[in-house]
């Protein structure tokens, strides 16, 4: 099944859409312008960290609700905070990072309630769109996979605090309260890091770093030093770049490795990276476009929304307040001019927002701070070992790590130019447990999330995408996508053992899915929108990027390129030229008789 294909439109269409592009094109040329560590036994047994049990009842580690929560309000107190060193609740000692919670909520009372109602809490979210349940919990990425079986080194980027049993996960919905971590998300002495391993729990005594996990443990050291939460929690405000980047930058294993558009030189970029965020420039917080209420903030990589028009997200608009789009902002017509030839380009650049997102002009590559982003990965190589034992690390020229024994093979780019396509917002996520046949496009790749959208459905743009590639167990028998036991201290995780036998059947079981024993590897793509590092307007791509024979809209259907091959018909241009030609030659011959005629008048 082909995701992407698209429907010729009609003849009448496609001619009124190419003499649109033809004046359009006209108009603008006139205007000329992560192996062994060691045990985590001494931490589980001194650090004092008790949880709520899990209900005995349910066995296997993926346990989760069927139904997202609504969301809460009530007392979280102001939105920019006192200064918090004078509290004396938050003096200390902590000898857990509970008790710093418990302090936390004795002024903010309905803060942890707000935050388990959330996806940064529950890891879901229903798409009205497609009538489905989204989150980590409950798709497939092609980065570690899936959190089930995993959670236990997934949950460092969790906003809760859980066993510090590496081999014990409780699930979100049987922590109370006081399992909610606070300082991840308002902590500015940028010293607090969650580790992995121990349920997202931050270091409260000396902890040997994992080999190759230097990213993950927040340190360039061999061990990780016990936190001051008392320091800490005294030093608190709202989050800032530094705070959601601890997460957000260092998704899918490392610093820029999945989005493509985010990692961690946007904690101080420059202007020409991004223009809102720049330090030196307007300095955009996150939640400067992600607002925030009651803990709950807006934008979704879930569920997201191309629509134009009075229902196109506009802040102050009742269709919803709390957007997180370029237009919310700048509108349906963003370009202005003050003269006449500024006020003509403008109009044409206006024209383009109907059917081109913002971001596919103003961001024209992606990883372009001076990191480079994971592209593709393969599973499939993964195992082999150094001489000495340990798992086979190989770097390229750059330093950038291309194979790792744990993982396989990886290739990194910078300054990447996105993959374009019609999206109109739906995605139809490939849910844990359903089979790779459903899910294949014509060239037999598994599309993860395929997204819809068409020249003529009223609702697409064309967007820009990061499109990660990878090659990745299954079950030959089944048919259905793995869910294998990456990471973990047990003989059954991938990282201990290096034998994907055992871990997809630790995994599947741990996922409740059957396995047959038998397993290939197959193909994979998963799209990710571009929508960070905004370029200023002077490096927006100019007319010629697209309007081009190999421009940037190649492959695009439903837009006129002048020059590009599917858009012209040879013998349909030569009539047309004959046709043309005959009629300058009539218009001529009538001319000269015309001429011919009033010369003999004059004659006479």
């Amino acid at each position: 099944m082909d995701f992407h294909r698209q429907t010729a439109e009609s003849r009448i269409a496609r001619a009124a859409r190419s003499a649109q592009a033809v004046l359009l094109a006209a108009g603008l040329l006139a205007l000329s312008p992560l192996a062994r560590a060691q045990d985590a036994a001494t931490f589980v047994a001194q650090n004092g960290v008790k949880v709520q049990p899990a209900d005995a009842a349910q066995d296997g580690w993926h346990v989760v609700p069927s139904v997202v929560p609504t969301m809460q309000k009530g007392n979280v107190g102001k939105e920019m905070p006192q200064d918090h060193s004078q509290f004396p609740q938050l003096k200390g000692p902590f000898t857990s990072p509970e008790q710093v919670t418990k302090a936390c909520l004795s002024c903010h009372t309905d803060a942890a309630k707000q935050v388990m109602s959330t996806i940064h809490w529950t890891w879901k979210a229903y798409d009205p769109k497609t009538k489905t349940l989204v989150g980590k919990n409950h798709v497939y990425n092609n980065f570690c996979v899936s959190p089930i079986s995993n959670e236990q080194f997934c949950t460092v980027c969790h906003v809760g605090y859980g066993s510090t049993d590496p081999n014990k996960f409780v699930p979100f919905d049987h922590r109370s309260q006081d399992h909610v971590d606070c300082l991840v998300c308002h902590d500015q002495t940028k010293t607090y890091h969650k580790i992995p391993f121990i349920g997202g729990n931050p270091a409260m005594e000396k902890i040997a770093v994992r080999p190759g996990c230097g990213e993950v443990y927040g340190t360039d050291k061999p061990f990780v030093e016990p936190e001051n939460l008392a320091n800490i929690a005294q030093h608190v405000g709202s989050p800032t770049r530094y705070t959601c980047g601890q997460c957000h930058f260092y998704g899918g294993g490392g610093d820029g490795v999945k989005h493509g558009d985010m990692d961690s030189s946007l904690v101080n970029p420059a202007r020409a990276e991004d223009v809102h965020m720049a330090t030196n420039g307007l300095n955009f917080s996150c939640q400067e476009c992600h607002k925030t209420e009651n803990h709950n903030v807006s934008g979704s990589r879930y569920v997201t929304d191309m629509m134009f028009g009075d229902k196109q997200f506009m802040r102050g608009n009742p269709h919803n307040t709390q957007a997180a789009s370029c237009v919310s902002c700048h509108g349906q017509t963003p370009h202005k001019g003050n003269d006449l030839n500024s006020q003509i380009q403008a109009a044409t650049l206006n024209m383009h927002t109907r059917d081109i997102a913002c971001e596919t002009c103003h961001i024209p590559e992606f990883a372009r701070g001076g990191l480079p982003t994971k592209m593709e990965w393969n599973y499939a190589t993964a195992g082999k070992l150094a001489p000495n034992g340990s798992p086979l690390v190989i770097n390229d020229s750059h330093g950038w790590n291309t194979y790792w024994g744990v993982k396989g093979s990886f290739k990194w780019a910078e300054n990447v130019v996105p993959q374009y396509r019609w999206f109109n917002g739906v995605e139809r996520w490939m849910n844990v447990g359903d089979k790779v046949q459903d899910f294949k496009d014509t060239n037999g790749v598994v599309q993860l999330n395929a997204i819809e959208g068409s020249p003529t459905d009223g609702k697409s743009k064309i967007f820009p995408f990061k499109i990660m590639r990878n090659n990745q167990p299954y079950d030959t028998q089944t048919g259905i996508l793995a869910v294998f036991h990456s990471f973990g201290f047990d003989k059954d995780s991938y990282t201990m053992s290096y034998d994907w036998q055992t871990s997809i059947e630790a995994g599947m079981k741990a996922a409740h899915l059957p396995y047959s024993g038998h397993y290939g590897f197959v193909k994979t793509d998963m799209y990710w929108p571009i929508e960070h590092m905004v370029a200023p307007k002077t490096q927006a791509l100019s007319c010629m990027q697209c309007h081009a024979s190999d421009g940037r809209l190649q492959n695009i259907n439903g837009v006129y390129m002048p020059h590009r091959p599917k858009d012209h018909n040879t013998w349909l241009e030569r009539i047309g030229l004959t046709v043309a030609a005959l009629a300058l030659a009539g218009v001529l011959l009538h001319g000269l008789i015309r001429f011919g005629l009033w010369l003999r008048r004059r004659g006479h």
